[in-house]
């Protein structure tokens, strides 16, 4: 009787494992294929999304508010405020200004 069950399971985990999508097939059915406008969309929120959180998470170790960091690269508080919550199209050269002269952190770009 236990063998049995353990086929069971065993076919039902298989089962439920064709099921599950992988986060590259989530994103392809949710906002398309690479290369369409909308995934493309999504691709330049995410990663504003993520500098927003780099930049927050490296001004709190620099123990900077918001305002002094913007003070210190002449930039407004709102905008720093904007490039956190992932809601600014920034510059690269602004961003490089924010990190290396306002917080002293490197900027490396890789591509590819």
């Amino acid at each position: 009787m236990r063998n049995n069950l353990n086929v069971n399971e065993m076919k039902a985990k298989k089962e439920k494992s064709k099921r599950i999508k992988s986060f590259d097939e989530h994103l392809d059915q949710r906002y398309g294929k690479l290369g369409t406008q909308k995934r493309t969309d999504f691709e330049i929120k995410a990663k504003a999304f993520a500098i927003g959180e780099v930049l927050k998470e490296e001004r709190r170790l620099a123990a900077m508010t918001q305002e002094q960091l913007a003070e210190k690269t002449g930039t407004r508080k709102s905008f720093i405020s904007r490039i956190e919550n992932g809601h600014s199209d920034i510059q690269l050269s602004t961003l490089y200004r924010i990190f290396e002269q306002g917080l002293g952190k490197p900027v490396r770009l890789l591509i590819g």
